[in-house]
């Protein structure tokens, strides 16, 4: 019976990598429905959203079944509740990647980005499926330093947000409200992804050490 019981703390750890690998996908073929622009891959990643979803409850199921039948203490109480947690990340890291997909579409066959910002969402895009590969890293490795190292990153993609607003609020602004909310709302999705990874990031370090980081880290 013990055996089956860290069988399944163990399968929890590689289902939530699994995960981040469906969330990393997401979030790359929505930057690329965007840029490119293509709506095949934007239709893709709004189809795929349920394989997320699906992911989460297998999680969550596992989960559920070892607190209510093992009554885990410690380290292992501690995993299980960080896992909960991790797997609400990435599902809403899914969702936004969704959200992505379907500015992308909307602005079909345009392109939904103007000139002026291209290179900037187009590091954003990169900033945040790099900080995506690197939870499943995290995860995978129970890498403190890495965890905290990802923290740190989260400083770029507060960087490329501001510029971004600078580049649409500047006198040089010429392409209308539309396309400002537009992008408004994709440098949010993107600040968001990151924002989610930083805190699966935390959840790490909680589960490692049982100590929650400070906030500046």
């Amino acid at each position: 019976m013990r055996d089956a019981y860290f069988d399944q703390l163990d399968a929890i750890i590689d289902d939530l990598v699994a995960m981040t690998a469906l969330v990393r996908t997401a979030v790359g073929r929505a930057s690329e429905a965007l840029l490119t622009p293509d709506i095949g891959v934007a239709e893709q990643v709004i189809s795929a959203d349920v394989d997320i979803d699906a992911a989460r409850e297998k999680i969550e199921d596992i989960a559920f079944e070892l607190l209510a039948l093992q009554q885990p203490v410690a380290g292992d109480l501690r995993m299980l509740v960080a896992a909960l947690r991790m797997v609400d990340d990435l599902e809403r890291m899914g969702d936004l990647s969704v959200h992505v997909a379907k500015v992308a579409r909307l602005r079909m066959p345009e392109g939904a980005v103007p000139a002026p910002l291209a290179d900037t969402i187009t590091q954003m895009a990169q900033v945040a499926q790099d900080m995506v590969a690197q939870v499943a890293e995290v995860i995978a490795d129970r890498d403190v330093e890495a965890a905290r190292q990802l923290v740190r990153d989260d400083e770029e993609m507060d960087r490329l947000r501001k510029h971004e607003f600078e580049i649409m609020l500047s006198d040089d602004w010429e392409h209308g409200v539309e396309a400002a909310v537009d992008m408004a709302l994709l440098g949010r999705y993107y600040e968001r992804i990151a924002d989610h990874a930083v805190s699966i990031a935390r959840r790490l370090v909680y589960l490692v050490t049982g100590e929650k980081p400070h906030s500046e880290d």
